[in-house]
């Protein structure tokens, strides 16, 4: 029996934003109350695992959203030099480096706010980083990051070149 009633549950993003994504993309639900049920934020693929390139174009676009931030936690493993510190847009981002590897970045607004961010590996085929970042960004979504990256075959290390 199927309940006619019951809204569908898609996992994919808008058309749109398939055509759209692409290294350097980063895609962020937002939420407007304070009762945030799902794991993560939102998702990030970056280009590269240069951090010191890479981070200051998602912090510009992020501040657009949620004003000035102050602090970015990274897994240490999964980046080329972490700098403690990077100059974006005139302000002075912290950064935190665990060795974790839990594949989220995570970025903190004012002292306690922060959002988390699944990082989708810069190797990833266009489909994979789609099909992880639609299930980052589902508001109920309850998903490991990791585990995320594995369901999406996005987990794989990088191809030898």
């Amino acid at each position: 029996m199927s309940d006619s009633g019951s809204p569908r549950v898609t996992r994919l993003l808008p058309d749109a934003v398939h055509q759209a994504v692409k290294p350097g993309t980063a895609v962020v639900r937002l939420q407007t109350t304070h009762d945030r049920r799902g794991v993560l934020d939102g998702a990030w693929w970056p280009c590269s695992r240069d951090i010191a390139a890479e981070l200051p174009a998602l912090i510009s676009a992020l501040t657009e959203y949620l004003g000035p931030l102050t602090r970015v936690g990274l897994d240490a493993g999964a980046w080329d030099a972490l700098p403690t510190r990077l100059l974006v847009d005139d302000r002075v981002v912290h950064i935190d480096s665990f060795p974790v590897g839990d594949d989220t970045v995570l970025v903190t607004r004012g002292e306690q706010d922060y959002f988390s961010l699944l990082v989708i590996p810069p190797h990833a085929t266009p489909e994979a980083a789609r099909a992880a970042m639609a299930e980052a960004v589902r508001a109920d979504n309850i998903t490991q990051a990791e585990q995320i990256l594995v369901n999406t075959g996005t987990d794989r290390v990088a191809p030898k070149t």
